[in-house]
């Protein structure tokens, strides 16, 4: 396993298992067999209603608590210091934890000053071990990043092959914040697992599409979080360690970058009117 050294010096798994979309009666099971086939790593949020599930699979484990690293984020409808304070506390109860590993904001909505206070706060009681932020653009991360007292060691975005962040990562390295990736496969989209590319680099090094794609972000130093409910997957997504893509390799694979979200038009009509109604 390999790993990043956060900004506070917290060591995490470069590689973990997300549970995003993965249904709660459903998670303990999912999260049960990556623990087998090596994850450590276990990301989940509030919003997805499924940390119970985490919870229970890594107490059931037998492993000890200190050998994982658990990330949950706070929801925007617990926005705000007050209401971001007791939600933390109820995710650690679901997590059957004292205390998380890193613990992020998930959309920069509603009172984030004040989550950012709380998450500030629980911190420094030993509560979460390294904080930051997730969805957190350019113009919002520079503004977190300067009002915080404990800098963000950590921005969850939509990270993959086609939408490498290059932007971002400029202004993340002025705060050595890493950059972490949900959607690592843009759930197939541009159909991913076939493109050319990928396929022809994977094909000389004996690897998939999916396990190429990993690779890549991997020696870009970006934090992964695959998320998959069938064990195979889970397997292949872990068995990218043994080889390595060259500089042409990587070339290759930086210029099918698009710079732009496969998931949200923010100058969609639409998806404005979703992120007003949650708000």
């Amino acid at each position: 396993m390999q790993y990043i050294t956060l900004n506070n010096g917290v060591k995490m798994p470069q590689l973990g298992y997300g549970v995003y979309q993965t249904p709660p009666e459903e998670t303990e099971r999912c999260v049960s067999e990556a623990i087998e086939v090596g994850y450590r790593s276990l990301d989940t949020a509030q919003a997805y209603d499924n940390e119970a599930g985490v919870g229970a699979a890594w107490k059931k484990s037998g492993i000890a608590r200190e050998e994982f690293f658990i990330t949950t984020k706070v929801w925007i409808t617990n926005a705000g210091q007050e209401k971001a304070a007791k939600s933390i506390d109820e995710s650690l109860k679901a997590l059957q934890t004292d205390y998380v590993d890193l613990l992020l904001i998930h959309q920069p909505f509603g009172d984030y000053y004040g989550t950012y206070r709380a998450m500030e706060e629980a911190y420094k009681a030993g509560k979460t071990r390294a904080i930051g932020v997730s969805n957190f653009y350019p113009d919002r991360f520079l503004d977190i990043a300067h009002f915080a007292e404990v800098k963000p060691a950590v921005n969850q975005m939509e990270t993959h092959v086609f939408q490498q962040q290059k932007v971002l990562s400029k202004y993340l390295r002025d705060t050595d914040t890493k950059l972490m990736s949900w959607g690592p496969f843009a759930e197939g989209k541009n159909d991913y697992f076939n493109n050319p590319v990928l396929k022809e680099v994977g094909a000389s090094h004996g690897k998939t599409a999916a396990q190429t794609a990993l690779r890549f972000l991997l020696q870009k130093d970006v934090i992964l979080i695959p998320k998959s409910v069938h064990k195979d997957r889970m397997e292949q997504n872990f068995d990218i360690f043994d080889f390595e893509l060259s500089a042409d390799e990587i070339k290759r694979i930086e210029e099918l970058d698009g710079g732009k979200s496969l998931f949200f038009d923010h100058h969609d009509p639409e998806t404005v009117s979703w992120f007003m109604s949650i708000l």
